[in-house]
């Protein structure tokens, strides 16, 4: 395990006691320098293109209605890369979570369209379809040894039929269920849009104090309480511009319909984001699967139960694949052949590795998928504004994608040479 213990979440152990904000700065150069530069390509990549597009675009890009429909945009795929992160973790690979997606999609259309199942039954039932899906591939990857790549190739091919046999030959099966629909389009009533924000900037406030105060009573170093501070100014700073640009009106014609309140798949993400993070952080599980990604043999020699982890993984990647799929459905108020398809297993996987997550295990985070999904979204969103050639816009999707794993591989490296 001494081997693998530098992959385990535990970035303040290198701050030291009673460290300043200059202090703390020059030792985050330092750990850049060293090629531990996290989420930091993906948050510069994400600045530079909302200013680039605003810049060129401003009446188009930069508006609120258009904000809107960019995190819209992004949520499936966002929720697909949140399962990617923990197969990633492991150093391996999910293809299937496109298609996963579709048959979770097309399980619950069917059920509700053509069964008349209660919505609370159907969304159940296919979160279950994708636990089964996972724990197939896990089963295969962790106790037969295929590699994962094969695995979930095969998988990408099967669940398309499976999903063509589950929506039948009719080609598009409609949905129509309220709640259903509402998680894409839906917003919350303003005054709930600040109470998300009192209750998110509390509660991080409190984790970062007994995090503090946990460290102190086990006798380990604890920063200056001016880095807590700031990271929770920024977090109420950045949170609360968000709620309230999306409090005011951004409907064309008000009198129609008003479009105010911040969009209903935000607190859903940030729930999802809470737990996932939680998992992955604070319990054994996350321990462990940090430890096989830093390195499996260590890890199944320090007595971790390497299989267990790895099906847990697979089954967890393939639920929010099924969510994800939920969320395309929802967005596009029905379920066809080609859903979760075409680019969205590509996407998925782009926005976990443009966000910081290692396609080489061991490193990540579940914000890496916020972060990465966002990157791709306003690519999507604002080429389209400057130009109609769909090739332009692959071509740069992709070439960011080569970007980012270039930069994953540079910063192991340097990592690598300075023994950090």
């Amino acid at each position: 395990m001494s081997s693998t213990t530098e992959q385990l979440p535990t970035p303040m152990q290198e701050i030291p006691e009673g460290a300043t904000l200059g202090s703390a700065a020059r030792e985050y150069l330092t750990r850049v320098r060293g090629g531990d530069v996290g989420s930091l390509p993906a948050i510069a990549g994400f600045v530079f293109l909302v200013v680039l597009f605003t810049i060129l675009r401003p009446d188009n890009f930069a508006t609120k209605l258009n904000w809107a429909n960019l995190l819209n945009q992004s949520a499936s795929v966002i929720f697909i890369a949140m399962g990617l992160v923990f197969v990633l973790l492991l150093g391996e690979i999910d293809l299937s979570a496109g298609y996963t997606a579709g048959v979770g999609a097309g399980t619950l259309a069917v059920l509700l369209t053509f069964k008349g199942w209660p919505w609370p039954a159907a969304f159940l039932a296919a979160l279950v379809v994708g636990m089964v899906i996972g724990l197939l591939i896990g089963l295969l990857v962790a106790k037969l040894g295929i590699p994962s790549f094969v695995v979930t190739l095969s998988a990408f091919l099967a669940l398309q039929g499976v999903l063509l046999t589950v929506i039948g030959t009719g080609g598009t099966v409609p949905v129509r269920d309220p709640f259903v629909l509402a998680l894409m389009n839906d917003n919350l009533p303003p005054a709930l849009g600040w109470v998300m924000w009192v209750v998110v900037v509390v509660g991080y406030a409190l984790v970062e104090v007994l995090g503090m105060t946990r460290r102190r009573k086990a006798g380990l170093p604890t920063p200056s309480p001016l880095l807590p501070g700031l990271r929770i100014a920024v977090l109420a700073v950045v949170l609360g511009v968000v709620v309230y640009l999306f409090n005011l009106e951004r409907a064309v014609n008000p009198a129609i319909k008003s479009l105010r309140g911040v969009p209903l798949i935000v607190p859903i993400a940030v729930v999802f984001v809470v737990v996932l993070s939680f998992l992955l952080k604070r319990t054994r599980f996350g321990q462990h699967v940090y430890a096989i990604g830093g390195n499996a043999e260590a890890a199944r020699r320090a007595g971790i139960n390497v299989d267990r982890v790895k099906i847990a993984c697979f089954m967890i990647s393939s639920t929010l694949a099924a969510f994800g799929g939920v969320l395309l459905a929802s967005r596009a108020n029905s379920v066809s052949p080609s859903t979760g398809g075409a680019s969205t297993l590509l996407l998925a996987v782009g926005a976990a590795v443009i966000g910081g997550t290692s396609l080489f295990g061991g490193k990540g985070r579940i914000i890496d998928a916020i972060i990465g999904g966002l990157v791709i979204a306003v690519i999507q969103n604002g080429l389209p504004l400057i130009t109609q050639r769909a090739e332009i816009q692959f071509i740069v999707t992709g070439l960011v994608l080569l970007l980012a794993a270039s930069v994953d591989a540079i910063s192991r490296r340097r990592a690598a040479a300075t023994g950090r």
